[in-house]
């Protein structure tokens, strides 16, 4: 019995671990009352935390099934590892800049949450580019780390 909650509690922590630390390292966007806004509306719940943790959470999902998927798939043999896991969060970091500020500013209010007070001028845009990127960077830049240890000649 232990030992199977020992092992429900890694698979958790496998699983909401990234998504919980990115939350406290993306935590700063939550200064900007548009951020905090958006966050507000979101369903199902229409809390700003509650929504923020939700998100955080599930937007750290690709990045853990990806580099999941990257180790079971991809050799180890020279660099092929590494380059995979870069090419992964390079498209990855792709994605969220350019399809998370579309669902916000287009796809939200088209489906009746209409969450920004200053009507979604380029200052939203800019502000939601660069939460985006911020989000990403904080997979990123420990996947670069691994990427470059796995691509050493010892690794």
């Amino acid at each position: 019995m232990l030992i199977q909650l020992v092992s429900m509690f890694d698979t958790l922590a496998l699983v909401f671990g990234p998504g919980l630390v990115a939350a406290v390292l993306w935590s700063p966007v939550l200064l900007s009352s548009r951020i905090r806004s958006l966050f507000d509306g979101l369903p199902p719940v229409r809390s700003t935390i509650a929504s923020y943790l939700l998100v955080a959470i599930a937007l750290s999902l690709p990045f853990g099934i990806g580099t999941g998927i990257v180790f079971t798939t991809t050799s180890t043999e020279g660099a092929a590892l590494s380059n995979t896991l870069l090419n992964m969060a390079f498209v990855l970091t792709v994605t969220y800049v350019g399809v998370l500020p579309l669902t916000s500013v287009i796809g939200l209010p088209r489906i009746g949450i209409d969450w920004d007070p200053t009507n979604y001028g380029l200052g939203t845009w800019l502000l939601l580019v660069t939460a985006a990127l911020w989000y990403a960077t904080v997979f990123v830049i420990p996947l670069a780390f691994f990427a470059f240890i796995f691509a050493l000649p010892t690794g």
